[in-house]
């Protein structure tokens, strides 16, 4: 199997990294798309502006990928929770973070939860709670081309500048708590 996660806080840049990675020829699943056009897309969950997505039936759903002997990649904020070979986590400052959701039009409450998920590293430690191997990149101040290249480096086995636990935004913790 070599089904690899791209995941990450909302906003972190798994979208424009994971178009960067296609123009350079790998194959990305976009799993909104993947979600919508296989019917898994749930119930709206209107106090977090969110819909519910069933983790085990979205899983069943990427078998065909795994089978496959070719290289793929998700991009989502829910692909750590995935069956995969590993698992590449995009970090970002807490403050570039709140900028970029709020110029998605992101309500207050809701850039706040994200921000605080990210400064509390919860979906490093969702995936570091896996046997899978993950690895971290920080994708405040980097370009799309650099990001995209860190995980090139990561797919080919240099990965040991991308171990989790270089990324620590606890120093934010009162500003946004």
């Amino acid at each position: 199997m070599t089904l690899l996660a791209i995941t990450g806080t909302p906003g972190t840049g798994k979208t424009s990294v994971s178009k960067e990675l296609r123009s350079r020829g790998y194959s990305v699943i976009d799993m909104n798309e993947h979600i919508c056009s296989n019917g898994l897309l749930g119930e709206l969950d209107a106090s977090r502006d969110t819909h519910e997505v069933d983790l085990d039936s979205l899983n069943d759903s990427l078998q065909d990928y795994r089978d496959s002997p070719e290289l793929y990649l998700m991009d989502s904020h829910l692909s750590h929770f995935m069956d995969c070979s590993g698992i590449i986590v995009l970090r970002c400052e807490p403050e570039v973070l709140a900028k970029r959701l709020e110029s998605r039009g992101y309500g207050c409450e809701k850039v706040l939860e994200n921000v605080q998920s990210e400064v509390l590293d919860v979906i490093l430690c969702e995936a570091t709670d896996t046997d899978i191997p993950v690895f971290e990149v920080d994708c405040s101040h980097n370009d799309v081309s650099v990001t995209a290249d860190s995980i090139e480096e990561i797919l080919k086995g240099k990965s040991d500048d991308y171990l989790p636990g270089k990324t620590d935004w606890s120093q934010e913790m009162d500003r946004w708590f």
